[in-house]
């Protein structure tokens, strides 16, 4: 199982990486004063939480490519591109409600400074909404490396993958491999686990000051 191990961070990494510069793009775009950007943010987020990761995985992966004979090149891009939509969805609430609730008087404050409205965005509202967000995000780093187990529906050889090879060469060991798996998937998250502490710890010093 040690083999699936580089697979899993892989499959991590990107998806984590992709889901954020979503999340902050689509939470951005619930804002906008263009309504057509919002209702179009707004279907793919309903979308995206509203149905499964594993169906949406499938069409990636096999719909996709056959309906409309667009290529997503591998196995990897799909399941990353499946992962980081998702959660990037669910994120992008969390990027919105994070700039809703800075404080108006802050939004006021810089428009008497006759700040517009990207430098007020990108100075005084998006800090603020940043420390915010770190304690959610924390958490969805943590589920989204539990998501990447799924990838190995579609013949990814990660951690799950090589389990489930394992097991079926000998049933009466199932119990013992699936253990490993949930000792594997453990310990990789244990240094999300204390990021995501220590991001709490920052975000809580932020509002304190």
């Amino acid at each position: 199982m040690l083999k699936g191990i580089g697979i899993t961070i892989q499959v991590l990494v990107y998806s984590a990486i992709l889901a954020y510069a979503i999340a902050f793009i689509a939470g951005l775009c619930r804002q906008s004063n263009n309504i057509l950007l919002r209702k179009f943010t707004g279907f793919y987020v309903e979308v995206f939480r509203g149905t499964s990761l594993i169906v949406q995985l499938f069409w990636f992966y096999y719909a996709i490519p056959m309906l409309f004979d667009i290529h997503i090149g591998n196995n990897m891009m799909a399941g990353v591109l499946a992962i980081a939509l998702n959660y990037g969805a669910y994120m992008s609430e969390i990027v919105r409600g994070s700039i809703v609730a800075v404080d108006k008087g802050q939004t006021e404050a810089a428009t008497a400074l006759n700040m517009s409205g990207f430098q007020r965005m990108r100075l005084v509202i998006l800090p603020q909404a940043v420390r915010m967000m770190l304690p959610e995000f924390g958490n969805y780093l943590i589920q989204i490396l539990k998501a990447t187990s799924l990838v190995s529906l579609i013949g990814m050889t990660d951690i799950l993958y090589h389990g489930n090879i394992l097991r079926s060469t000998n049933i009466a060991m199932a119990p013992t491999v699936y253990l490993l798996v949930l000792v594997f998937y453990f310990i990789l998250a244990l240094p999300l686990i204390f990021l995501t502490r220590k991001m709490e710890k920052f975000s809580k010093k932020g509002v304190a000051n």
